[in-house]
């Protein structure tokens, strides 16, 4: 059996309007978590709230400095979403059911 736990990470940081905003701003290069909290209107706990949904997920790093924390997107992690997308939404014809014939 497959374990999906991955998998899931990668699509929970992707389900939430918020988090879809962050990864757009993070499009155009690495933000200071100060930079997305004055974009977005939100508090620092709301922000650290998505940012450890998308750390976790691999879609994003993040790395320390002072006392602010910058993130970007990680390139191996968002290959990897894109990859596991199409994998599971791509029909196997190989191992398709002929238990109504």
């Amino acid at each position: 059996m497959t374990d999906f736990s991955k998998d899931a990470k990668i699509f929970k940081a992707l389900c939430d309007t918020k988090r879809l905003t962050i990864l757009d701003y993070l499009k155009s290069g690495e933000k200071c978590a100060c930079v997305l909290i004055e974009n977005m209107n939100i508090g620092q706990s709301a922000l650290s709230y998505h940012m450890k949904i998308l750390c976790d997920s691999g879609i994003v790093n993040a790395r320390q400095e002072g006392k602010w924390t910058h993130y970007s997107l990680s390139k191996r992690g968002s290959e990897y979403a894109s990859k596991r997308l199409l994998e599971l939404t791509t029909p196997n014809t190989e191992n398709q059911s002929n238990c109504c014939k």
